[in-house]
């Protein structure tokens, strides 16, 4: 009769402990999806797109604010996507990404199509690409102010060892 209970009991606590870690990949392939698409600009940046992905990655990890004005979250789990490995989700005033393992730069402008950019950004930058999204998919005017979204790829002795890929607005003045 014990045996029988303890049976039950056993194959009841694998049954939690598969759904537990079930939801927990399928909570970790979303935010997977979610970050790594915020950082290619799906959806476009707006302040609502990122308030979605920060209230996302609040919920994960508390953020580190002690480099280049910007709020830097460590994940609790390594995210990829194209061969690319994260587990750093980087905010900033104008901008959403991630922090990409390595200096990566070149790779990310050849598979997400970046071009070159002209400014070092003022030295911070020893590598950048960019791409402006297109005119359908730039923000509403109004919406962000004048300015224009592009997904950028950025290395520097400010963060080495990492690449930031992020959405970012340019405002026009």
């Amino acid at each position: 009769m014990h045996n029988a209970q303890f049976i039950r009991y056993a194959a009841f606590s694998a049954c939690v402990a598969f759904a537990a870690f079930q939801a927990g990949q399928v909570l970790a392939d979303s935010a997977n999806d979610k970050f790594f698409d915020a950082a290619l600009c799906k959806p476009p940046y707006t302040m609502t797109s990122a308030m979605k992905i920060y209230d996302v990655v609040e919920a994960l990890a508390k953020p580190d604010t002690s480099s280049l004005g910007a709020a830097i979250y460590k994940l609790p789990n390594q995210i990829d996507r194209d061969g690319f490995k994260s587990t750093e989700v980087f905010f900033a005033s104008n901008a959403v990404g991630i922090l990409v393992e390595g200096e990566r730069a070149d790779d990310l402008a050849a598979k997400y199509g970046l071009k070159p950019e002209t400014s070092d950004l003022l030295g911070t930058s020893t590598k950048g690409y960019s791409r402006e999204l297109p005119a359908d998919l730039q923000p509403e005017p109004g919406m962000a102010g004048p300015g224009k979204v592009s997904i950028v790829a950025r290395q520097g002795n400010a963060l080495p060892g990492k690449t930031l890929l992020a959405c970012e607005f340019v405002q026009e003045f």
